[in-house]
């Protein structure tokens, strides 16, 4: 499994006019609807339900928001890079600015957990988050996702 299996050029975003992590999940669903054949309304509530368990702001800015949905038919996952960090109830308080979303069928089970641990590997990365904060451009935010991993493989 790599990035560019969970990860389509189309589901990276920069968003500069959200202001609270509700409003994130809202936006965090309407992209997700384009990609997934699910209801924008049924994306948020799964992953509002989620979050209710615990925060996915793992610290350092990420945040790795989640659900497993019955209308989604593999793992997928969406990149948001946020202009205005927000807050995200993250461990270490930071707000967050880089949140890799990923939706997964309800039956996926080790396949969703393989998904979110490469991406979490992957934003463990400081030097590629710096890369991530900044740059704009949707076009290099995915290749600079999805581009390292030819060499990580050798």
């Amino acid at each position: 499994m790599n990035l560019s299996s969970l990860l389509s050029p189309e589901a990276v975003k920069v968003v500069s006019d959200v202001s609270s992590k509700k409003r994130l999940m809202q936006s965090i669903a309407e992209l997700a609807e384009t990609l997934v054949n699910a209801p924008s309304q049924r994306i948020f509530e799964a992953l509002q339900e989620r979050e209710n368990l615990g925060p996915t702001g793992v610290g350092h800015g990420i945040a790795l928001p989640h659900a497993r949905l019955a209308d989604v038919d593999g793992v997928m996952g969406a990149f948001i890079r946020l202009e205005r960090p927000i807050d995200f109830d993250a461990a270490d308080r930071q707000p967050v600015d880089l949140v890799f979303i990923l939706l997964a069928p309800v039956d996926s089970g080790v396949e969703h957990l393989k998904a979110l641990a490469l991406v979490a590997r992957t934003l463990r990365d400081s030097a590629l988050c710096a890369k991530l904060r900044a740059n704009h451009d949707t076009s290099t935010l995915y290749a600079l996702l999805t581009g390292g991993e030819a060499t990580q493989a050798a």
